[in-house]
């Protein structure tokens, strides 16, 4: 079932077309957009002691642990592909590592709920980097009306200082968006490399590539990793790996199975309320009245690229009639 979704999801039609939002699907999105805006909190509690290269590595390391136990429960079959070995690797750095990173590290001089806000933006460089390379997601006049408005929401939430002189805090906003663009790569490549494979499989692999990759890199630059971290501290990084990276992939295949891709893209406007809450109430933090009018234009963006808002006018006179 998860394969046929994950083809229908990656063709030239949209899988909203197929599937549908159902009540426990909604309760689910509800569900993946909380923990994954919990991520920014448990970020901002891990790096005071586990640093930049401890927390990530011990997410990507914990979360391939975990799905590897999936993988070996469900009796999936694994690949043996150098190809898709070689995939693996790709996607574990453009979904992983390098988001990972520059995301945690950019945390160390910006407020989790701002750093989610501007995580927002992977659904509008998603469209521009699927129109580059992919020939069935050219822009149209709808989707180019989403990209500008998102765009004018990154602009609104970095807000005029960052324009005007280079800091600490304008390099921590510029990593996220970096993070973003990451992010979108890693959908363009993956809709190409990973067609057909059980997405179970191909999260546990990719997960797998990036704990290659940053393992080694976190022992060179941070050697041996800090075992007497507070229990907060702990907490903090078994959430960010077993909870918001194995779980939530997990549960993330399951709502794309379910609802579709459109349905799903959807959570990029639940992490950003969560994070903000949760960051003011357990870090005190206070973000700027700026920050709130661009994630507002985010979400204008985000739901003019679903385009199902555009529709309610339409539904409106029709049943007046």
């Amino acid at each position: 079932m998860f394969r046929v979704a994950y083809r229908r999801a990656s063709c030239q039609k949209s899988a909203m077309a197929q599937t549908s939002l159902t009540p426990r699907a909604s309760a689910e999105l509800l569900l993946l957009g909380t923990i994954w805006g919990g991520s920014f909190l448990a970020n901002g509690l891990a790096l005071p002691q586990a640093g930049v290269a401890g927390t990530v590595a011990i997410r990507v390391g914990g979360a391939a642990l975990v799905l590897w136990i999936a993988v070996r429960l469900l009796g999936l079959a694994v690949p043996r592909s150098p190809r898709i070995w070689a995939s693996f690797l790709v996607m574990g750095l453009l979904n992983n590592v390098i988001p990972f990173t520059l995301i945690t590290w950019g945390q160390q001089s910006i407020p989790s709920g701002l750093a989610s806000i501007l995580n927002a933006a992977t659904a509008i460089f998603g469209v521009l980097v699927a129109s580059l390379v992919l020939a069935d997601e050219r822009l149209t006049p709808r989707r180019i009306a989403g990209v500008l408005l998102g765009f004018a929401g990154v602009v609104t939430t970095i807000g005029p200082d960052a324009l005007t002189g280079f800091d600490p805090r304008s390099a921590g906003q510029l990593a996220l968006l970096g993070a973003a663009l990451s992010y979108a790569c890693a959908g363009a490549f993956g809709r190409r490399a990973l067609a057909g494979l059980d997405p179970r499989m191909a999260a546990a692999g990719m997960l797998t590539g990036a704990s290659l990759i940053v393992l080694p890199a976190a022992l060179l630059l941070g050697g041996p990793p800090r075992l007497d971290l507070s229990l907060q501290a702990w907490g903090a990084l078994f959430y960010l790996a077993v909870v918001a990276s194995a779980f939530a992939y997990l549960l993330y295949y399951r709502i794309l199975a379910v609802a579709g891709a459109g349905n799903l893209s959807l959570v990029t406007l639940i992490v950003p309320p969560v994070a903000i809450l949760l960051g003011a109430l357990v870090l005190g933090e206070r973000l700027p009245p700026h920050a709130f009018a661009g994630f507002g234009l985010l979400v204008a963006g985000l739901l003019v690229l679903d385009g199902r808002i555009l529709h309610i006018p339409r539904e409106l006179v029709r049943r007046a009639r």
